[in-house]
């Protein structure tokens, strides 16, 4: 139950940095940024992965905030391109 409540937690803050750096206004509710935030974070996780494997065991990928922000971003240039917003 704790690591749904964190997940929220976290997509809404990587959700808010997201459209702090995307140019233009983004008029997205509570739900809709927190799941642009998860979102990133499993773009962002896919990515990194792809450029270095993290140890066995660790939950944590050194540069996971980061490129939960990066995708993210992502993800809201290619719904702005889709004509979404």
């Amino acid at each position: 139950m704790l690591h749904i409540i964190w997940s929220i937690i976290i997509g809404f803050i990587v959700g808010l940095l997201a459209r702090w750096f995307y140019p233009g206004a983004m008029h997205l509710g509570f739900i809709l940024t927190v799941l642009l935030g998860i979102g990133g974070s499993i773009l962002g996780g896919l990515i990194g992965s792809l450029f270095k494997k993290p140890a066995d065991g660790q939950m944590f990928h050194p540069a996971g905030f980061i490129m939960s922000i990066i995708g993210a971003v992502i993800i809201l240039f290619i719904v702005k391109q889709l004509g979404y917003m």
